[in-house]
């Protein structure tokens, strides 16, 4: 076939499908159809796009964010409260906080994040000051976000800023009261500690030392306490032997509701402390056969942890959290009692609609009740008598009834998928 032929091929076909194209085109319908035709490929596009790039109710968890005066609600599928920030391009600066922390996972519905903005602080170090901005909530918290090292013997104290001329500063101050370091040799170990105290006389009283009439002293009781002064607490004719333990950090809870219920944030860190025993060993043919405490020596005083607990329980999964319900079941557990109640702890079974008050639970063994609408309802009172109108006992009944029937609630949800109940 040559290529005139070919061509002459071409231009008879392209004059054939002209033609056709007018003759539909001439069809009363043929413009009606064909929009409708391209409305039906755009909204398929749209939905297309939407699925990709937005995110799903399903998948979403609503955010509060406090800061700057007003509060912000959002929803979110970012995995923590440090990429929900940075998607927002909510600006951290120097020395501001943010509770819970910026690595905290965002697990539930009305999450909420607080930011507390940083403001002017001066650090007093004996001759030595250092001005930067923070937002700590602890004097110690304050001088750690600032870089200082705080002995725990250290103390550290706010104060307001009463002469702003004189002072050369605004806002607050915190004024760090070293502690002296000393060399103390107690039974033959030696510990460097640190102390407040002016003699030492005041320095065992301090530590809780108390030496028995055998036990030597030195330096003298009335002596001075100095930078790096040797003190020997020595028991002669004796063998002693130290062992040396971990004190545990106090911890101490402040409960928050701005926060959500199980978030936390630490607002001071703490340490363990360090303790010394020591023990005369009492011998016999050289050997040891007894041993008696003579001392407890604190040489290394606990820091205490402060810690925030988020006590806010205003989305359904701080009940869930209440009733002992895992935040991995969440889904789940959601899933179902959707379906089931709507999340109405008052709802009767064949109840449609809103939320109704509470009227009362049926006694009929044939009636639902409840979030998960056991049946009869007042099983649940195995869970606590108050099943007919407290969401978190009803929830902690339902938790035990998935874990014991379907060893699950990711069980209990494949079952609830298939049969439309559990």
């Amino acid at each position: 076939m040559n290529l005139s032929y070919r061509k002459a091929r071409l231009q008879v076909a392209g004059r054939k499908k002209i033609r056709i194209l007018k003759r539909y085109g001439r069809h009363p319908f043929a413009v009606p159809v064909a929009f409708f035709m391209l409305l039906v490929v755009l909204g398929f596009a749209a939905f297309h796009v939407l699925n990709i790039e937005e995110p799903t109710s399903a998948t979403s968890k609503v955010v509060i964010i406090s800061y700057d005066h007003m509060q912000q609600v959002v929803p979110s599928v970012e995995p923590t409260v440090g990429a929900l920030l940075t998607k927002l391009n909510i600006k951290l600066n120097q020395g501001d906080v943010v509770e819970p922390a910026l690595f905290t996972t965002i697990n539930q519905d009305d999450f909420r994040i607080n930011i507390y903005r940083a403001v002017p602080v001066e650090v007093i170090d004996g001759s030595n000051k250092l001005f930067t901005f923070s937002a700590a909530a602890t004097a110690r918290s304050i001088v750690a976000q600032a870089g200082v090292n705080l002995y725990p013997e250290d103390y550290a104290s706010v104060q307001p800023v009463n002469n702003f001329v004189a002072d050369l500063a605004i806002g607050e101050q915190v004024v760090i009261d070293r502690a002296t370091p000393i060399e103390l040799n107690l039974y033959g170990t030696e510990v460097d500690i640190r102390t407040h105290a002016t003699t030492v006389g005041q320095l065992l009283t301090e530590k809780h030392i108390h030496p028995q009439a055998s036990d030597t002293v030195e330096p003298s009781v009335s002596s001075p306490i100095t930078p790096e002064l040797p003190v020997f607490i020595v028991r002669k004719g004796v063998k002693i032997q130290t062992e040396t333990v971990a004190v545990a950090m106090p911890v101490q809870t402040i409960y928050d509701a701005t926060l959500a219920y199980g978030t936390s944030a630490v607002q001071q860190a703490g340490s363990n402390g360090q303790e010394i025993n020591t023990y005369q060993i009492q011998t016999q043919n050289g050997q040891p056969v007894s041993s008696s405490l003579i001392q407890s020596v604190v040489t290394v005083p606990p820091v205490t942890e402060i810690v925030v607990e988020g006590t806010n329980l205003s989305g359904i999964k701080g009940d869930m959290a209440l009733a002992g319900i895992a935040p991995t079941d969440y889904e789940y557990a959601d899933y179902i009692i959707s379906h089931e109640s709507g999340w109405c702890p008052t709802k009767w079974q064949g109840e449609y609609g809103g939320c109704p008050v509470y009227h009362g639970a049926p006694t009929s063994p044939d009636i639902g009740y409840g979030l998960c609408q056991a049946t009869p309802g007042y099983k649940m009172a195995s869970a606590g008598a108050d099943w007919a109108t407290n969401p978190v006992t009803q929830l902690r009944w339902c938790n035990g009834y998935a874990v014991g029937r379907y060893g699950s609630w990711y069980n209990a949800y494949l079952h609830w998928v298939s049969y439309n109940n559990w």
